[in-house]
């Protein structure tokens, strides 16, 4: 990370504690009856919708998007592809675009946020994530996009997380993505893509991102205030800051890897 942002550089970390948290909410979600007024004890709960400056790069050709780009919903998605809780987020945004993608209302695009530079402390939470982040982009150049999401949909099939996928098997999804090994191979080997990838990094501190998976929900029309009371609601038993609305009324961003009937709940309220 660049030392200009020193702030956004400590940050990361923090995605060991959000995931924590969202895991004790899930199991939360799963378990509970009631998820209202009884939760009110929790020190940890958003009493208040958090409200903050979301800035990203416009949505554009460039970006690998699935449904209508001109929908009213677009998820972007800052993802790793070590991380296991973007392994198991990534289903579920699938999921939400062939239930809400039908219609062109809704539609996703993933951007790389590889966890492979180090932390203030020299740590390192995803070394390989970055050179598999360059292999998604050489599907892309030589398949196209079907390609590109094919290559993605395996690997978070098949990683282990948290660096546990062998480098030797990125070829190997290639030509289960039907690539030409040796060209994939050449690619990959090339580095032509590892700035692309640095800067997409860069990209997703701007955006916000200190943890992964980290989504921005850009709307085509402005939330109202009877859209943040619904938001609220649904955000109050996670920490503050799990589910929060941007300044601007246009953009609703979740920090993790929330549950499927979370983020279908999200989907169905920006919607109204």
């Amino acid at each position: 990370m660049e030392e200009s942002q020193p702030t956004n550089r400590l940050a990361i970390p923090i995605a060991v504690v959000i995931a924590g948290a969202l895991i004790a909410a899930a199991l939360y979600f799963n378990n509970a009856k009631d998820v209202g007024p009884n939760i009110g004890a929790n020190e940890q709960t958003n009493k208040e919708l958090v409200v903050q400056k979301i800035e990203i790069a416009a949505v554009s050709a460039k970006d690998h998007l699935l449904g209508n780009p001109d929908a009213e919903a677009i998820m972007v998605e800052y993802s790793d592809t070590e991380c296991p809780f973007c392994k198991s987020f990534h289903p579920s945004a699938k999921k939400i675009i062939d239930t809400y993608g039908k219609d062109g209302r809704v539609a996703f695009v993933y951007r790389h946020f590889p966890l492979y530079k180090p932390d203030p402390y020299g740590q390192i939470l995803h070394s390989k994530a970055g050179k598999e982040a360059e292999a998604l982009e050489c599907a892309n150049e030589l398949g196209g996009g079907v390609t590109f999401w094919k290559y993605l949909d395996r690997i978070f099939e098949i990683t282990p997380s948290n660096d546990g996928l062998d480098p030797a098997e990125l070829p190997k999804i290639a030509e289960f993505a039907g690539l030409n090994k040796t060209a994939f191979s050449s690619c990959l080997n090339s580095d032509k893509y590892a700035d692309f990838v640095s800067k997409a990094y860069d990209a997703a501190l701007k955006a916000g991102a200190q943890g992964t998976p980290y989504t921005v929900i850009v709307l085509k029309n402005k939330v109202g205030e009877a859209t943040k009371t619904e938001l609220q609601k649904l955000a109050s038993p996670f920490p503050a800051g799990t589910i929060f609305a941007s300044d601007d009324n246009l953009k609703v961003a979740v920090s993790g890897g929330i549950p499927y009937a979370i983020l279908e709940q999200i989907i169905q309220i920006v919607l109204k």
